[in-house]
């Protein structure tokens, strides 16, 4: 059972203004990342279900951070199907994130108020989401979508739609300024937040030193609003 409310994850997404996304198939790799992120002050992850097995390592991360990382926020993407929305919801999953949207998807988690972001590329998509009670639509692959200007032409006619757009955002603070004037709600970061070394490795320091900025930048940001 999720340790939080769907209303308090929503918010808690929107204070931090953005959702690390990643996925490893070594535990302990996935737990050095999660633990820069915090210590980077980001509470809030996406760990996602891309490969075989992935609800074991996801359940080592969810004990991880009950014992050692206070008001980390962990959920799933990449859910496809309301059975293993079941699983995940079981396991104590914080929240659910969907490349695509599936009803049955959001009332299994409406059933068990776990807080759900489908993934939409129309605005009938986010209209048909929100009639199913979603608080935050992740649009998705964002940058094919129609990037910034997407979300900014949705916001006209819908200024109640919380918007994170997921897949084409970047580190830069001009690329992210770009999200947010548009009218983000926050945004999701996968590969270009997780640094590599010249050797190939993670760069867990310079993860945890990137998400401190990437934080101050989307403060930076919002100042000016």
């Amino acid at each position: 059972m999720s340790q939080y409310t769907r209303i308090e994850v929503i918010q808690k997404m929107g204070e931090i203004g953005m959702v690390p996304v990643f996925y490893h198939r070594d535990f302990e790799t996935a737990k050095q990342v999660l633990k820069a992120t915090y210590d980077g002050g980001c509470r809030v992850f996406e760990f996602t279900n891309r490969g075989d097995n992935s609800h074991k390592i996801f359940e080592k991360l969810l004990e991880f951070a009950h014992a050692h990382l206070p008001g980390m926020m962990l959920g799933i993407g990449s859910i496809v199907d309301p059975f293993t929305a079941a699983l995940y919801i079981q396991m104590g999953a914080d929240f659910i994130v969907c490349p695509l949207l599936n009803e049955e998807v959001i009332k299994i988690c409406n059933r068990r108020k776990v807080a759900v972001s489908p993934g939409c590329g129309s605005v009938t998509e986010i209209g048909k989401a929100e009639e199913l009670g979603v608080e935050l639509v992740k649009v998705f692959p964002a940058a094919q979508v129609g990037g910034p200007g997407f979300i900014k032409g949705i916001k006209a006619p819908c200024p109640w739609s919380n918007i994170m757009p997921t897949g084409g955002v970047t580190t830069e603070k001009d690329n992210l300024k770009s999200w947010f004037e548009a009218g983000a709600y926050c945004v999701g970061i996968g590969s270009n937040l997780i640094l590599k070394e010249h050797s190939g490795n993670i760069d867990i320091d310079g993860i945890e030193s990137l998400t401190r900025q990437v934080l101050e930048d989307i403060n930076s940001i919002r100042k000016n609003f």
